[in-house]
């Protein structure tokens, strides 16, 4: 992994980067007020001692502090950990610092009553800290993880929005949309009045108000649309198969989402094969699992726009992790000379109509 890619992998962790001075501030706000509200559970108001109040703090503090130092230490290693094994690996760790910090704390105030050789852990109060730290530790790493997730999505959407709003104002393909309908006002004022509607339809689905979901029906439409301005380009070079007979199209589907990879498929395999070929998008619904597939033919050993594309499908990915979870995924792989995209993300809870739509 280079430099830039564990750059971005750090700052996408899940846990905050707890080493600056505006955390360590926070945590100690947060430590005075949870030892705070745990000395009045312990007793009342009226009762409140400062100075099992200052025993508190300092406990607190310690372990909040000392979670915090070595979260920050080892964060850079667990960037590249699966989720559930880094949060395990957190979530231990907070448990064994306030253990042995739950263990300290006696050993001090016992040893300085009773001598630094007699003294007995006590078992009730070490489970005690340990249970009311591993509810407080799950409840912040869970908020740790669900800000995460609000944060990718929002930049995934706002990515979503620039990167669309560019491919459709993309010079060439703009110039080449507007030369067409040019040049079919005089010969065919049905198909420019047609190819028109297509490039305003393209244009306002960029310009629109952000849309979490529209329906497989919208999105397919978008396509649609967007594979007759290129047709009317491309000719006989570009066909299209829509295999859309396994899916409704009342199924929910994140905006912006198959559209941009019709035209990864149209620009990075159509385009660059002299004879041309088909492009096949398929949709399917077993059980719970929406599996959508866009296929294209592409020639070897030519280079193309990686970093466009990948930017493409890197956004798509990760709106579909932030909207449906980690059984989300957009896979692509080569099978016979044929690139194929897919996209999985489950439907469970969502009312869908079971019956399926012609194409």
């Amino acid at each position: 992994m280079n430099n830039n890619d564990k750059t971005t992998a750090d700052q996408e962790f899940f846990i905050p980067d707890l080493c600056n001075v505006q955390a360590v501030l926070f945590l100690v706000l947060v430590a005075e007020l949870l030892a705070f509200v745990l000395e009045l559970a312990d007793g009342s108001l009226q009762s409140f001692s400062w100075q099992s109040f200052s025993l508190t703090s300092l406990f607190v503090l310690w372990s909040f502090l000392l979670s915090a130092a070595l979260l920050c230490q080892i964060r850079p290693r667990l960037t590249d950990w699966p989720l559930a094994k880094a949060a395990s690996a957190c979530y231990l760790l907070i448990l064994a610092v306030v253990a042995s910090t739950s263990i300290m704390g006696q050993w001090m105030l016992q040893g300085a009553l009773a001598g630094a050789g007699d003294w007995s852990i006590d078992g009730w109060q070490l489970t005690t800290d340990i249970l009311i730290c591993g509810v407080l530790a799950g409840i912040i790493l869970r908020y740790f993880y669900l800000t995460q997730q609000l944060r990718l999505n929002q930049r995934a959407e706002l990515q979503a929005r620039i990167q669309a709003l560019q491919s459709r104002i993309r010079p060439h393909f703009l110039f080449n949309s507007m030369n067409i309908i040019a040049s079919l006002i005089a010969v065919d004022q049905e198909a420019a009045e047609t190819a028109v509607e297509d490039l305003a339809g393209l244009f306002r689905a960029s310009l629109a108000e952000a849309q979490t979901e529209v329906t497989l029906a919208d999105e397919l439409e978008l396509c649609r649309r967007y594979a007759r301005i290129e047709q009317l380009r491309l000719g006989d070079r570009l066909n299209m198969d829509w295999q859309l007979d396994d899916a409704p199209h009342s199924l929910p589907i994140p905006s912006l989402t198959l559209q941009p990879l019709l035209e990864n498929a149209i620009y990075h395999g159509i385009q660059q094969l002299p004879k041309g070929g088909v492009v096949t998008i398929n949709a399917a619904l077993s059980e719970d699992i929406v599996t959508l597939s866009v296929i294209n033919p592409v020639m070897e050993h030519v280079p193309s726009d990686v970093d466009g594309n990948q930017l493409a499908q890197d956004n798509i990915h990760r709106r579909l992790q932030a909207l449906y979870g980690p059984r989300a995924s957009l896979t692509t792989k080569m099978v016979d000379g044929d690139h194929h995209a897919v996209i999985v993300y489950p439907v469970v809870g969502r009312v869908v109509e079971l019956e399926k739509d012609s194409a």
